[in-house]
């Protein structure tokens, strides 16, 4: 049961597991809810009479607990800080955490994005937690082979509209690296444009079809993020996406990116603008030191963040709660 069954979330951390559930035999009936309380109470009521309840990311309200009743086991599965609203981000919202509190205990088991959104569940009183990274297809994914052009130097970030603001917060740097780096250009790939004084920006509009040749076609990922109570839960997908592309990653070391990007490993952490300025501008002048990083961010992804590895992991929890 689903919020949104057409958006990314459900796209990157339920649907690709559907397929490897079928083939334990477990059948899956994917609901989208509806957003008013009497349609969801119809909705949930039937599924009282199933074997078991995967929950994404919507929370129970009072009714919706009640609809649902204590029959079926429920699998919470989330991968943002959902206690929190956007425009709020230092403080939990009162009754998005009442609902989130509710829903981590009617639940059997929790399946959280990230260790801090681990943290939250355990503290909700949580039977069960157990971290499951937003995972991808990595074989989507083609780094760029014999290299990059030597004339130009390509930034990249992938976003929208409603997180563009976090790139915008770069301006001084985006100004230091056009008058520093040859050939320097940003590549922004979402659904909303963005104009930097003294540095050419490619506007791109984002596709599913075309974002994993698009961020392949570039140099360097980067992944500004402010550090407030609400972003330490994000998941790092966007990591995620630039080190299956073989990219280096720059990012602010916040939440998850600060794991997932090994400094001189995988790519570097800046905070400050002088950070970031020295980062990009040090990544931008030694294409072997971005392709061994790129290499490196590569392997890991298949390593650890591949659908055919988390895949497995799901299913047995999954598994072991209906059992």
């Amino acid at each position: 049961m689903t919020r949104d069954r057409g958006g990314a979330p459900f796209r990157q951390r339920i649907e690709p597991y559907l397929p490897l559930l079928a083939e334990r035999r477990i059948e899956a009936e994917v609901v989208e809810l509806a957003a008013g309380a009497r349609a969801r109470w119809g909705q949930f009521r039937p599924a009282c009479q199933f074997d078991g309840v995967l929950l994404h990311r919507k929370t129970l309200t009072a009714w919706d607990a009640l609809a649902l009743g204590d029959a079926p086991p429920l699998i919470y599965d989330f991968d943002d800080a959902v206690m929190y609203q956007a425009r709020s981000p230092e403080a939990p919202h009162p009754g998005r955490e009442r609902r989130f509190y509710r829903t981590v205990a009617r639940s059997e088991l929790a399946i959280a994005g990230s260790p801090n959104l681990e943290t939250h569940a355990s503290l909700a009183g949580a039977a069960r937690v157990e971290v499951i990274p937003t995972g991808l297809e990595t074989g989507a994914f083609q780094p760029k082979e014999g290299g990059r052009s030597p004339e130009q130097v390509r930034l990249v970030w992938i976003g929208s509209a409603s997180t563009l603001r976090q790139l915008t917060t770069l301006g001084p740097v985006f100004e230091a690296v056009g008058r520093h780096v040859p050939g320097a250009v940003l590549r922004v790939i979402a659904d909303a444009r963005l104009q930097v004084p003294g540095l050419e920006v490619e506007n791109v509009p984002w596709s599913l079809e075309a974002e994993a040749r698009l961020l392949a076609e570039a140099d360097i990922g980067i992944a500004p993020l402010p550090d407030t109570p609400y972003t330490r839960g994000k998941c790092g997908f966007k990591v995620l996406q630039y080190m299956a592309a073989g990219l280096p990653v720059v990012a602010s070391p916040v939440g998850v990116n600060a794991e997932y990007v090994q400094p001189d490993v995988t790519g570097l952490h800046a905070t400050t603008a002088e950070e970031w300025t020295a980062a990009v501008e040090r990544l931008a002048a030694d294409p072997a030191l971005r392709e061994r990083m790129g290499q490196a961010g590569r392997r890991r992804v298949e390593k650890e963040f591949d659908f055919s590895v988390l895949g497995p992991k799901v299913c047995r929890l999954i598994e072991e709660t209906l059992a």
